[in-house]
């Protein structure tokens, strides 16, 4: 497990951020545009989880940081399970 963790980090975030974007696609096209005063596509606005596209950043990202957990999670348990490591 030591020794995968960057591959366990970059992994579950890439995959958690991909399902994160199909996610806050859905939920944005049934929120809609008019619940925002700015859209947010420029410069560090994009990032403010108050713009429109602020929220879909933080959407990815909240859904990153949750497959890194869920995979180092099950990572350490597959290794608990294969021998490799006491719990």
């Amino acid at each position: 497990m030591k020794s995968s963790i960057w591959l366990t980090v970059v992994a579950g975030f890439v995959t958690g951020a991909g399902n994160g974007s199909v996610f806050s696609l859905a939920f944005m096209l049934a929120l809609g545009r008019e619940a925002f005063a700015e859209a947010g596509m420029w410069g560090m606005d994009a990032y403010w989880p108050l713009t429109y596209m602020g929220l879909t950043n933080f959407i990815m990202f909240v859904f990153g940081v949750g497959f890194v957990v869920i995979l180092g999670y099950a990572l350490k348990q597959h290794a608990v399970l294969e021998g490799m490591q006491k719990e």
